[in-house]
C-alpha cells in the first residue's frame, strides 16, 4: 500500500483550536462498515447505538504536563517535550536547541529544575532531574499541558481540564486518547443506565502518534512504541460480552490497539508491554467490533487503521461527507462511531 492512498484535502479553518463549551456537544458521524454507509448524528445520541450488555472498553492513561521550556549552560533556549518517564528521576525528551546538547550538559528548566544530560537514544535524549522531586512531581508543577503542533497557540488554563478525560486515572501520556474527550459524567451515567457495560485499559500514548509516515510504502514505516496494561477484570469483561453475543468497542485507537496488541493470536491476556502493532488494510481484527474515534491527520497510521478497521474507500468517502458537511477535525473536532467491516 501508498501512503498517498490515506490522504485527504483538509481546509486548516476545519481544525479545532479549542473545545466546545461543553464535551458531548460534538457531532458523531456514524459509519456502518457493514452496510457500506454513513449518517451525520450528534455525539449525545450515543446510548442510542448500543444495546444491553454491549462493552465499551476506555483508555484511562493520564496526560502529564509533558512540555517544559529552558536554557542550556551557555544560555541558549532548550524546549523539552517528555516522551517517556523512564524512572523516579530520569525521562526520555525531544530536545528543540539551536545546537544539540552534549552528553554530561545540564540544562536548567523553568529557571529552578537541573537536568543532567546522560546521552541519547535514537532521536531522544535520556536526562536525569533533579532528585529533589520525581519527573512527574517536577511536570506537574512548572510543565505545560503539550498541545498537538496542529493547535497553532500556547496552552491555556482550560486546557488542563479539557485535554484530560473525566475518567484519567494513570499518569504517562504526552497526548490525549481524544476520543475520550466527549465524555462527561452525565454521559457515562447514561450509557450505565441503558445498561452498557464498561472496561479500562491504560495505554501511554507518545508523541510519536504526531509523527507523519515520510514513506510512501507503507510497509517501510517503522512504527513508534507505547506501553500498554490489560487488567484481569478487563479480559473477564470482554469474555463475559462474548458469551452474552454482545459488542466489544473501543472508545479510541489507543484502547484498539492495546486491546488487539493484546491477542495478536487470536486469545486476549491480561499484561502488557510495549506495541508497535501497525495497523493497516487487511489487518484480521479479534477483539473490537465498534470504534468511537475522532478525525485523523491525512497521511497517517491512525487513518490507515480507522480504514482497516471501516474499510477504506468507505472511510474516505466518509470523510470527504465531513469536509463538504464542516465537520470539526482532530484532537478537540468531532467524532465518529465505526461498525466493524465484514471479515
Amino acid at each position: 500500500m501508498k501512503t498517498s492512498d490515506f490522504d485527504y484535502s483538509l481546509p486548516d479553518e476545519l481544525i479545532a483550536q479549542h473545545p466546545l463549551a461543553e464535551r458531548v456537544a460534538s457531532r458523531l458521524l456514524h459509519v456502518d462498515g457493514v452496510d457500506a454507509r454513513f449518517t451525520d448524528r450528534l455525539f449525545n445520541e450515543l446510548p442510542g447505538f448500543f444495546r444491553p450488555g454491549d462493552l465499551l472498553v476506555f483508555n484511562d492513561t493520564r496526560v502529564i504536563k509533558a512540555r517544559l521550556h529552558g536554557q542550556k549552560a551557555s544560555g541558549g533556549k532548550v524546549e523539552a517535550l517528555v516522551e517517556r518517564v523512564v524512572g523516579e528521576h530520569e525521562a526520555l525528551l525531544h530536545l528543540r536547541a539551536s545546537r544539540s546538547p552534549k552528553p554530561g550538559s545540564v540544562l536548567l528548566f523553568a529557571g529552578v529544575i537541573q537536568a543532567l544530560v546522560l546521552g541519547r537514544e535514537e532521536d531522544l535524549f535520556r536526562v536525569a532531574f533533579d532528585p529533589a522531586r520525581t519527573v512527574l512531581e517536577w511536570l506537574e508543577q512548572h510543565g505545560e499541558v503539550p498541545l498537538p503542533p496542529y493547535m497553532q497557540r500556547p496552552a491555556e488554563a482550560d486546557d488542563d481540564d479539557r485535554y484530560q478525560t473525566v475518567y484519567a486515572r494513570d499518569p504517562g501520556s504526552v497526548a490525549a486518547p481524544t476520543a475520550g474527550l466527549h465524555f462527561d459524567e452525565m454521559m457515562l451515567t447514561r450509557l450505565r443506565e441503558a445498561g452498557v457495560a464498561t472496561a479500562f485499559v491504560t495505554l501511554h500514548v507518545g508523541a510519536g502518534t504526531f509523527q507523519p509516515v515520510k514513506v510512501e510504502d507503507t510497509a517501510e514505516h517503522r512504527m513508534h512504541t507505547e506501553r500498554y496494561v490489560i487488567s484481569e477484570e478487563t479480559v473477564a469483561a470482554v469474555a463475559t460480552a462474548r458469551a452474552a453475543g454482545a459488542r466489544v468497542g473501543a472508545v479510541g485507537t489507543t484502547s484498539l490497539r492495546a486491546l488487539e496488541s493484546a491477542a495478536r493470536d487470536g486469545v486476549l491476556r491480561a499484561g502488557g508491554g510495549e506495541t508497535d502493532l501497525f495497523i493497516t488494510p487487511g489487518y484480521r481484527f479479534n477483539v473490537v467490533d465498534r470504534l468511537l474515534t475522532n478525525f485523523h491527520l491525512p497521511r497517517s497510521t491512525l487513518l490507515m487503521l480507522v480504514s482497516a478497521f471501516g474499510g477504506t474507500e468507505l472511510l474516505l468517502s466518509a470523510y470527504a461527507h465531513a469536509v463538504a458537511e464542516r465537520y470539526r477535525f482532530f484532537s478537540y473536532g468531532d467524532a465518529m462511531l465505526i461498525e466493524r467491516q465484514s471479515d
